[in-house]
């Protein structure tokens, strides 16, 4: 094993995948057992609503990974991280990619009436925050010491404000 096949965070999965399965799992159950709720709803109404979201999502996903690339570091979490991202959307939240994740997910079950995506999404979003944040965050504590840990001090895991005075 190279150092750079240790230079990374032992992530459980590669992020993406996690929204894959949960998008396959989605669609299986909504044909299996439709659960009719979202299909309620008029189609316009979905549409300008969802694609709002997805918008919004997609957005500060983008951003995040813009930062990190201006930085020059790897977006892919299998690579190593070679810069710590501070600025941009990083200086309101640590994980834009994954925070922006939700809005875009919810996006899409709206405008596509999938009931199940959102009731999926709470079993991966353990997976998201145990299985990779939280080792991500390791990683990085590890590569950038006290640079790290202040940037953790200052600036919200996810959002402001869901665990006020807590950023951990």
């Amino acid at each position: 094993m190279t150092a750079q096949d240790q230079d990374r965070p032992a992530v459980v999965v590669f992020p993406p995948l996690v929204l894959l399965v949960v998008l396959v799992l989605t669609i299986a159950l909504q044909w299996l057992a439709p659960l009719g709720v979202l299909s309620g709803y008029a189609q316009t109404w979905r549409l300008v609503i969802g694609g709002g979201l997805l918008l919004v999502g997609l957005v500060v996903t983008q951003a995040g990974a813009r930062t990190l690339l201006g930085r020059g570091t790897h977006v892919n979490p299998r690579k190593p991280a070679v810069a710590l991202a501070t600025d941009g959307i990083y200086r309101w939240t640590r994980n834009p990619m994954y925070v922006g994740g939700l809005p875009l997910m919810i996006g899409i079950a709206v405008v596509f009436a999938l009931d199940w995506l959102p009731l999926l999404m709470v079993p991966a979003a353990f997976v998201l925050h145990f299985g990779i944040v939280r080792r991500e965050e390791c990683y990085l504590a590890g590569k950038f010491g006290d640079e790290y840990r202040g940037y953790c001090a200052q600036v919200p895991r996810y959002v402001s404000g869901l665990m006020p005075g807590h950023h951990q």
